[in-house]
C-alpha cells in the first residue's frame, strides 16, 4: 500500500492537443495544460492508503491477541474497500477534466488495493485457523 503513494493510479492522454492528466494518491498532475480547476480532495486516497499500511503493521505485532488481530483485519478490509472506491471515484472525476470523449487508462497502482484485499483476507483466514488449532489443543489437554 505504501507503493500506491508513489505510483500513478490513472493516466489520460489527448493525442491531438498533447495534453496529459495523471492521478496520483495525493493530486492530479497535468502536462501541457493548465492545472485542473478542481477542489476535489484527492489526498483522501493517500490518507486511506497510509491508514491501511499503519493498521496492517499494528495488526502484525498483535500476535498474542488473535481476536484483536481479527478485528483489525476487518477494519483493514473496510479501509481497503474505501481506498479502492476513492481511487475509482477520482479517476471518474478525472475523465471529465480532459476531453470526455477519450478514455483514460488505469495504471498498475490502481489494482494494489485489490491485492491488499486478497492478502488481508488470507491473513484473516490463517489467524482464524490458528485460533481453532489453539482451541482444539487446549480442549484436548483438558
Amino acid at each position: 500500500m505504501l507503493s500506491l503513494l508513489a505510483l500513478p493510479l490513472w493516466h489520460k492522454v489527448d493525442g491531438l492537443t498533447h495534453q496529459e492528466l495523471s492521478l496520483t494518491a495525493f493530486n492530479y498532475h497535468a502536462t501541457n495544460m493548465p492545472a485542473p480547476a478542481t477542489n476535489a480532495p484527492v489526498w483522501v486516497i493517500g490518507v486511506l492508503a497510509l491508514a491501511v499500511a499503519a493498521v496492517a503493521v499494528y495488526e502484525i505485532f498483535q500476535f498474542r491477541n488473535r481476536f484483536l488481530q481479527l478485528k483489525l483485519g476487518m477494519l483493514n478490509l473496510l479501509l481497503l474497500v474505501a481506498t479502492f472506491g476513492a481511487a475509482f471515484y477520482f479517476s471518474n472525476q478525472g475523465e471529465l477534466l480532459l476531453n470526455p470523449k477519450l478514455e483514460g487508462q488505469f495504471q498498475p497502482a490502481f489494482y494494489l488495493p485489490t491485492l491488499g484485499l486478497m492478502l488481508n483476507l488470507l491473513a484473516n483466514r490463517f489467524i482464524r485457523r490458528d485460533e481453532q488449532l489453539v482451541r482444539n489443543s487446549y480442549d484436548r489437554l483438558r
